[in-house]
């Protein structure tokens, strides 16, 4: 018997990005997997076959070129490869990532040539590229995964206290900027990504399903109407509100899969719809 090296026989391309001329990214998943010889696993395998789960990778190639990854998600490689630690643009840089978002003060950069296979997971990747002259985004903290050679990535704040609060998403943010291809770990499949264009308008989210925004866009939370009274009767209370020239990243699907993973979840999704949002501040009483 011949053991097969990895080829397309046993993975697809479901995504592929060139980051530039030294560098490709791609989403790779397996065909099938053939099961285990215990029989739980065989079980579970089973049921996440039926609900058409695959097993996703990252596939990094690299030419005379580097990337940055996250601590711990590497998985193997192959090559003239050489993994080297960076404080990612500086230590004081890296003191002020360390101290604000909780990364390493350390981040794990591959330089040289050859292909890099991160993490396998039943979870999604979405591959985004940045452009320099379109400014950077903003992202929930750990969603970045990887980025290739070009980007900065960097921790922002909040404008204001109420939007670390209220809105939930803490007092500081990952910020990407630079030219290259990130590869953030998404909570739904790409396809469930709606991409939403703000040109000086607004858009109001009752909860955490927002992945990502413009750099330029302004994010704040306030109440869904102007009276108190006629927020605290709309049954809408705070909302999340981005508003300004960019896009909005979200992710409608996410508070349903949330709320699947509950005991009580498909009880809850079974009654008259209200909120299928993930968890937003109300109002105090």
């Amino acid at each position: 018997m011949t053991l097969r090296t990895p080829n397309e026989d046993t993975f697809e391309v479901i995504d592929s990005v060139q980051a530039d001329e030294q560098s490709i990214v791609e989403v790779i998943q397996y065909r099938q997997l053939e099961g285990s010889s215990d029989v739980r696993t065989a079980e579970n395998l089973f049921f996440a076959i039926q609900s058409g789960m695959k097993l996703k990778m990252v596939r990094i190639k690299l030419n005379q070129s580097h990337v940055r990854i996250e601590p711990g998600a590497l998985y193997y490689m192959k090559g003239d490869l050489e993994i080297k630690a960076s404080t990612g643009g500086g230590f004081l840089k890296g003191l002020a990532r360390k101290f604000t978002s909780g990364e390493s003060l350390f981040v794990n950069e591959i330089h040289g040539t050859g292909e890099i296979y991160l993490e396998p997971t039943f979870g999604h990747f979405f591959l985004h590229r940045i452009d320099e002259s379109e400014g950077g985004v903003i992202v929930d903290k750990g969603l970045f995964y990887a980025g290739t050679a070009g980007l900065d990535i960097s921790a922002t704040h909040q404008k204001s206290v109420s939007s670390a609060i209220l809105g939930n998403e803490g007092f500081f943010q990952t910020r990407i900027a630079g030219t290259g291809i990130a590869v953030l770990y998404s909570p739904v499949p790409r396809k469930e990504i709606q991409r939403q264009d703000l040109k000086n308008d607004k858009l109001w989210v009752d909860g955490n399903f927002v992945l990502m925004r413009s750099e330029s866009v302004d994010f704040r939370v306030e109440k869904s109407s102007k009276s108190w009274l006629a927020t605290s009767v709309s049954g809408e209370r705070m909302l999340q509100t981005f508003e300004g020239m960019g896009f909005v990243w979200v992710a409608p699907t996410q508070g349903i899969y949330e709320r699947l993973a509950s005991k009580q979840g498909l009880q809850d999704l079974a009654v008259p719809p209200g909120s299928h949002n993930t968890d937003t501040e109300s109002l105090p009483s």
